[in-house]
């Protein structure tokens, strides 16, 4: 009996692992083009039953079938606690894949050295969006997206990112203060951006396991983060330039 439990927790254990993975978009545009996409790996693909005829939603079935990707069709209200948008979700949703996520526990063990970008408060789609294109195509290993109080992968994330969504690995978590102290005890160094800091961006020296955090577009990092962090860090701007749109600093930190 005592094996049978153990196995049972394993079991339990690479399911929500694997649905740890999943991420849910909707919307009939959306839905279609991930569909065409090959290089998107699809879950599941819902329907509701009260849709209408229409050539979008045939396609969608006859390449679900195609790709041998399991349909599933459910009365609108059901539909709507998948999609977890009623009113935008046009009687569709698609559970997609994020093969490269992975836990923070996952990322620690498998990545000796490493550069993280921690969002804290990011809430603009199309930034969180912009921020994975700009990771994936610089020097960043991951990112770290909290589950609360931030913008979440939505259609308009991946159409921001261009597609590099699936292309790096995106580490979610319900608590990134607590997050960010499991990764300090592995000796990595935080560092949050702040306009009065005296150390510049480009000249400081970045140990081998390194976080950056940015923050909200308006508030910037929050106080229970900004004392978490090692240290602060500076881009020094020109002409009374104040601050700069969250992205375009992930752009640049994603070069160093």
């Amino acid at each position: 009996m005592q094996e049978q439990k153990r196995e049972d927790s394993l079991e339990y254990l690479a399911k929500r692992a694997f649905f740890d993975k999943i991420i849910t978009i909707y919307g009939r545009n959306a839905v279609l083009e991930a569909l065409e996409d090959d290089n998107i790996t699809i879950h599941k693909l819902h329907l509701s039953t009260s849709n209408k005829s229409a050539v979008e939603l045939e396609k969608m079935v006859k390449i679900a079938k195609q790709r041998a990707i399991e349909i599933a069709y459910h009365e609108k209200k059901a539909l709507s606690r998948i999609s977890k948008n009623a009113k935008q979700d046009q009687g569709v949703a698609l559970d997609i894949v994020l093969e490269k996520a992975l836990s923070e526990d996952e990322f620690l063990e498998q990545h000796e050295t490493f550069r993280v970008m921690a969002l804290d408060g990011v809430l603009n789609p199309q930034n969180l969006g912009m921020i994975i294109r700009s990771c994936a195509a610089g020097n960043i290993d991951a990112i770290l997206l909290p589950t609360k109080n931030s913008a979440q992968i939505s259609p308009l994330v991946i159409k921001a990112s261009v597609g590099t969504i699936f292309k790096l690995p995106i580490i979610k978590t319900k608590n990134l203060a607590k997050t960010l102290e499991k990764f300090k005890t592995q000796e990595a160094e935080v560092y949050t951006l702040s306009s009065y800091a005296t150390n510049d961006y480009k000249t400081t020296v970045y140990g081998a396991k390194t976080v950056f955090v940015l923050g909200n577009e308006s508030e910037g990092v929050s106080k229970t983060i900004e004392d978490l962090s090692t240290t602060s860090i500076a881009i020094k701007m020109n002409r009374g330039v104040e601050s700069l749109n969250v992205a375009v600093t992930a752009s640049l930190l994603a070069f160093l």
